[in-house]
């Protein structure tokens, strides 16, 4: 997968649908951004916009959008109940998918340094990106507001990290930060009373509550030697939270941002609600997501619960993400729809997983028609996937037998790493047969010139190369499922040894079948060193799946003998 960033700038407008859409519309015209949501509000006079992509992609989408704002958006007449202090207030970026905080940091300082130098705009980078330790807060960096930048900005303190160290009447400033990705999470309570609701997020929330001697409401505030009130810290770091009414469900609720998932995840979070809310003499009855949440925090959240029952984690993705919005009750108030409510879904490109996509037979009649795609490279792959899954299967099966529960979490973790494999050939399949259409496409380029006909000879190596490379991967990745093979065939549920051994032989397919596809693609390529290092180490790879495939089958024929 991909590395993909997620990018919330804010934009000093909330009021004019026309400005907001050419903002957008600047945004989105960015290759390879994906515009999720868009959320203007009237009385903050503000738009929160989020889009997602490779680093390359947000930075170039923010830019766009930041240079589109900066011209339709005069912050001389603006006026707003949000503190803000530019045409571009804020501009976040959050890490997602395969990317990590140093990406997100690299992302601001791009951007803030091309905003400086092209936009003529102050830039402050606030957050994990701040220069200077007393920059990291937004509500300092921001203080003063609009109206207080000609003063503030001529302080040695607050010269601007990137552009101008004076006031732009029109623009403002921005802040160009990383953050770790916010998750708005609800908790809804069997009460209607808020007071309630409080006491849970009080004992939940990092920031905890006021100490009081006596009645935790209403005795007096402990103080300490200074005259401060002393503080009871709740039971999860960086989450905030307040109890509310919602009129609209009859139902109190725990109102949470988590600011780190990292620290603490959703289900922790919702955990330690149910847990102060049984002491209170509450019930948790479910929970609501507003926005979106990363996929690594739903799977996280299934296989904790998974976890809590002493069952396989080694489910599969859909199943993992079920028993997460089962297990927190998500879909209580209005329907949990993953497309929707998860990142990666919500932008996954349906082209890229058309072959895994088809139903089995719609697979069969697609590679039995007169297109050469797809072809044994595919097929090899889609034969490790299923080699894999029967693998797992005995796994899952031995993980849950009456009479092995002390063994669940060893399957388990056979069965888990099973699930990896099996969902890497899947891709695989769809690649292989990219990597083939790839091919095509390089001859299809024009050769005129003798800079298109070096141009061509060289896209042509290079998709041979991938072509070479990706049935290689089908190879290593069906060989990593022998382990687990020969696991089950030899210590797991004993009425599936077959079903192992079946598995085996796919597999060992798969390592073979790809190899071919190696070897015919190799031949159409330059580089005669990567070539023979390939198929030295692809024989190796053929020779170490036949192993397996005669201990495994040696193996069942031993079970099978017992009776």
């Amino acid at each position: 997968m991909p590395k993909l960033i997620e990018c919330v700038p804010n934009f000093s407008e909330g009021r004019n649908p026309a400005v907001i859409k050419e903002i957008t519309d600047a945004m989105a015209s960015a290759e390879g951004v994906s515009l999720l949501d868009v959320d203007p509000g009237k009385a903050t006079n503000r738009t929160v916009v989020t889009i997602v992509g490779s680093p390359e992609a947000v930075v170039e989408g923010a830019f766009r959008g930041i240079q589109k704002a900066a011209q339709l958006i005069d912050m001389r007449g603006h006026s707003g109940e949000h503190p803000r202090f530019g045409a571009t207030d804020v501009c976040p970026f959050i890490p997602v998918s395969e990317a990590d905080m140093q990406d997100c940091i690299a992302c601001a300082r791009a951007l803030g340094e091309r905003v400086g130098q092209e936009l003529n705009i102050p830039v402050y980078l606030y957050e994990r990106a701040a220069s200077a330790p007393h920059r990291r807060n937004l509500a300092k960096v921001r203080a003063g507001e609009y109206e207080g930048i000609a003063d503030k900005i001529t302080k040695d303190e607050w010269t601007p990290d990137f552009g101008p160290a004076a006031f732009q009447p029109k623009t403002g400033n921005i802040a160009i930060g990383a953050r770790d990705f916010l998750v708005a999470f609800n908790v809804n309570l069997n009460t209607t009373s808020v007071r309630r609701a409080n006491s849970v997020a009080f004992d939940v929330r990092e920031a905890g509550r006021v100490k009081r001697e006596g009645d935790p409401i209403t005795g007096p505030v402990v103080k300490d030697a200074e005259g401060k009130p002393v503080r009871e810290p709740g039971a999860c770091k960086a989450v905030k939270g307040i109890g509310w009414f919602i009129e609209e469900y009859g139902v109190a609720q725990i109102s949470m941002n988590l600011t780190d998932i990292g620290v603490t995840p959703v289900h922790v979070a919702f955990d330690a609600c149910v847990d102060s809310a049984h002491r209170r003499g509450l019930r948790v009855t479910g929970s609501e997501l507003v926005g979106l949440i990363p996929l690594k925090a739903m799977l996280a959240a299934g296989r904790y619960f998974l976890e809590k029952q002493e069952r396989s984690v080694g489910v599969s993705e859909a199943e993992l993400i079920h028993i997460a919005v089962k297990s927190m009750g998500l879909d209580e108030l209005t329907p949990f729809d993953p497309r929707e409510k998860i990142i990666e879904y919500k932008i996954r490109d349906a082209s890229a997983s058309r072959l895994v996509a088809m139903d089995l037979r719609a697979f069969a009649d697609e590679t039995a028609s007169e297109s050469p795609a797809p072809g044994g490279g595919s097929i090899s792959a889609y034969a490790g996937a299923l080699g894999t899954a029967l693998g797992t299967m005995v796994a899952n099966l031995s993980s849950h037998k009456r009479g092995w529960d002390a063994r669940w979490q060893e399957f388990g973790e056979w069965a888990a790493k099973g699930q990896a494999i099996k969902d890497d050939l899947l891709a695989l399949v769809d690649e292989d047969t990219a990597a083939f259409n790839r091919i095509m496409d390089a001859f299809r380029l024009p050769k005129g010139s003798d800079a298109e006909k070096a141009a061509r000879k060289q896209a042509i190596q290079d998709a041979t190369r991938y072509a070479i490379e990706t049935p290689f991967r089908v190879m290593q990745r069906s060989l990593d499922a022998m382990p687990l093979l020969e696991a089950m065939a030899k210590d797991g549920n004993p009425n599936s040894v077959t079903d192992a051994a079946v598995g085996a032989l796919c597999v060992r397919s798969a390592v073979m079948g790809a190899f071919l596809n190696v070897r015919i693609n190799a031949g159409d390529l330059d580089d005669k060193a990567f070539v023979e290092q390939t198929l030295a180490e692809g024989n190796k790879l053929v020779a170490e799946a036949q192993r397996y495939e005669t201990e495994i089958l040696a193996q069942c024929d031993k079970v099978m003998a017992k009776g």
